[in-house]
């Protein structure tokens, strides 16, 4: 196999360690299929799929692993509120390209007020950036900007949440300067499909059949948004 420059090459179960198939969250098929058959990872992978589908779960479970916070931020971060990851890092097994950086960062959305908390009590090299005096999606961004620099592992658990459509570009333009260094791997959960368009990323679309790879205009997720965004009174008489 060629000689390959960011972290993670691929998942699999721990040969060690075998996930009880009868229990959450191998009774999830994308999750299952992982356990399976393993997982291999692109210098860009995208998930996308419904809500309980998951891949948030498969995304945070590759952080954990790699040894990311499971609330957020890098492999030396300490901030923990109430414990609510699975128990699927446990079971993984991470496939890692020779001599590449361990660095990384995790970024989840549904803990960020508390991390920015966190992170104002314990100021990095950069000194203080007063997170919660900016919007949501302003700290957000600043965060990415702030902290992913250089080769690294960096995760994403649905940033859109924070991010507004302009939000969504400039965060893919964060992404895109990283990827272009060659020494970076980007792994990214996504409802937006301005995010799904991350240039170059493997997309697999998560579902009741598992994980699938698709084309970007291909994905349920795009098609429809398109059909709403043509026709918005066919979705709302029905709701």
């Amino acid at each position: 196999m060629p000689f390959e420059n960011y972290p993670v090459r691929g998942i699999a179960e721990h040969s060690l360690n075998a996930l009880d198939r009868g229990h959450w969250p191998a009774t999830l098929p994308a999750v299952a299929q992982v356990l399976d058959r393993g997982l291999t990872l692109s210098p860009a992978t995208v998930f996308v799929g419904e809500n309980g589908a998951g891949k948030s779960t498969l995304v945070e479970a590759i952080a954990l692993a790699y040894g990311l916070s499971p609330e957020g931020g890098s492999t030396g971060a300490r901030h923990t509120t109430r414990s609510t990851e699975s128990v699927l890092a446990d079971h993984l097994q991470l496939v890692k390209n020779a001599g590449t950086t361990r660095r990384g960062y995790f970024l989840r959305a549904e803990t960020m007020h508390g991390f920015f908390t966190y992170l104002e009590e314990n100021p990095g090299r950069n000194g203080d950036i007063q997170f919660h005096e900016m919007s949501h999606g302003e700290s957000f961004l600043q965060l990415a900007v702030d902290r992913f620099r250089g080769p690294g592992l960096w995760v994403l658990d649905e940033p859109e949440s924070a991010l507004s459509f302009s939000g969504c570009l400039a965060l893919l333009g964060v992404l895109k300067e990283l990827l272009a260094g060659g020494k970076s791997q980007v792994i990214l959960s996504t409802h937006s499909p301005v995010l799904a368009a991350l240039p170059g990323a493997q997309i697999l679309e998560v579902g009741p059949w598992g994980l699938r790879p698709r084309d970007w205009e291909d994905l349920d997720l795009v098609g429809n948004w398109k059909s709403f965004l043509d026709s918005p009174e066919r979705f709302l008489r029905h709701i």
